[in-house]
């Protein structure tokens, strides 16, 4: 096993493809794909690619600590009681456990993702 681990912006396998949580929906339909890339920490630790098309859904992280890195599109970013960030390609960013807000695909977003989660 290698310690050392390349995340492919552009994967060639097939993603899994999902719908947000209806609970979650605010508006329009977004879709998402993702390309899971690896698992580290037994399964608290996740990389890979996340693709969602232009829609507004609840961010809610919970325990999760997620750091993002966006590689194409605009999202709009409003965290509870705050105000609202744009983030475009090349921007990067976290959102820390306790994170609530919307997120706001305005273009098709591709971000490369780093989560942790912490044992229950």
């Amino acid at each position: 096993m290698s310690l050392l681990k390349t995340i492919d912006p552009n994967p060639s396998f097939a993603p899994r493809e999902s719908l947000p949580q209806p609970d979650r929906l605010i508006a329009g339909s977004p879709n998402f794909k993702t390309w899971a890339q690896d698992v580290a920490h037994g399964d608290l630790v996740h990389t890979g690619v996340w693709e969602a098309t232009p829609g507004e859904t609840r961010s809610i992280k919970g325990e999760t600590f997620e750091f993002c890195h966006i590689l194409a599109g605009v999202v709009e970013i409003t965290p509870d009681s705050g105000e609202p960030v744009i983030y475009k390609a090349g921007d990067s960013f976290v959102m820390k456990p306790g994170f609530v807000g919307v997120w706001k695909t305005i273009e098709t977003v591709r971000k490369i993702y780093l989560t942790v989660t912490p044992k229950n």
